[in-house]
């Protein structure tokens, strides 16, 4: 059947499908950040935070390669070519972005590394005009950009602690992670045009899951306070990645890349959201600082897909 004739052309079901994408993405670091109280994770317990996050995505690598072999209704194990797209991307994606992700949201509330995060967009965009010329800047592009960052450097600079609220292990360390987000998407769109993107995500997942496992354990990092809570929460941030990224692949199969990721923009208003809730960072997420940023952010990312898919 052509991707035309499909129900999954049709905006209605790419806008809900797109939505529980970016709402289990915007779970992301409230629940990470409830990992750690319930894993009884010290915020300055730096090894045990990757053992963490070495579990998640082994896991979640595994579930994604699983997910596609039912899928594909045959075993979808990674060739060589895959291997070798995959270590870049895994390096990039998965080991790089969370070994500096993980710590920073040990030492920033959910409420402003949901908002930084929401910056990979336009990191994303920057890498793939400038420095891999792989499309144009434009000025929807470069306005878009300049109100993401803006974004950032409000709420920062609105914070209530004597550093203006930046900290390098805590707000600069998530500005790291999102970095290698950039660099990786971009990798990505160019891998998977050779090889089939969601066996060349649960590749890279599940090797750079295996790497930071192995570093936080050469570290000295461990989980000794595994629950069934606890053991559930890991669970489920795994299904986090594999469910949100196998959806986000599938909806980029039968539309543009356009009119999908122009739904983007609910992902930090769905992290911010979620913090405030579960962690109970209501003041933090409803002052004026946040949701300036927060807005800015949004709208920053709106702007440069709206003008795409136009």
């Amino acid at each position: 059947m052509e991707p035309k004739q499909s129900i999954l052309t049709r905006t209605w079901v790419v806008a809900s499908l797109a939505c529980v994408c970016c709402i289990l993405w915007g779970s992301a670091i409230p629940t990470i950040k409830t990992g750690y109280r319930l894993l009884q994770v010290d915020s300055a317990d730096t090894a045990s935070q990757i053992v963490f996050a070495g579990v998640r995505f082994t896991l979640a690598g595994l579930l994604v390669l699983l997910f596609t072999s039912l899928k594909e209704k045959k075993a979808m194990l990674p060739d060589r070519q895959t291997l070798t797209c995959a270590v870049p991307v895994c390096l990039a994606q998965t080991f790089v972005q969370y070994f500096f992700f993980y710590i920073g949201v040990a030492h920033t509330s959910g409420v402003k590394g949901g908002i930084i995060t929401g910056l990979g967009n336009f990191i994303a965009i920057l890498f793939s005009c400038l420095l891999f010329r792989k499309e144009k800047m434009t000025v929807p592009k470069l306005i878009g950009c300049i109100l993401g960052f803006a974004g950032v450097v409000i709420i920062n600079l609105m914070g209530n602690s004597m550093d203006m609220g930046f900290t390098l292990t805590g707000e600069g360390f998530v500005l790291i992670s999102q970095l290698s987000y950039g660099m990786s998407t971009v990798l990505i769109s160019i891998y998977s045009k050779k090889i089939s993107s969601v066996v060349l995500s649960g590749t890279q997942f599940t090797m750079g899951g295996i790497l930071l496992f192995v570093t936080g354990i050469l570290m000295d990092g461990h989980l000794e306070h595994i629950t069934f809570a606890s053991s559930l929460l890991i669970l489920y941030l795994a299904l986090v990645s594999a469910v949100a990224y196998t959806l986000w692949s599938v909806l980029l199969t039968y539309n543009p890349v356009s009119k999908v990721a122009i739904f983007g923009f609910v992902n930090p208003l769905c992290s911010v959201m979620l913090s405030a809730l579960v962690l109970g960072e209501v003041r933090q997420a409803f002052n004026l600082g946040s949701l300036i940023a927060l807005v800015l952010v949004c709208v920053g990312i709106y702007v440069v897909n709206c003008k795409k898919a136009k």
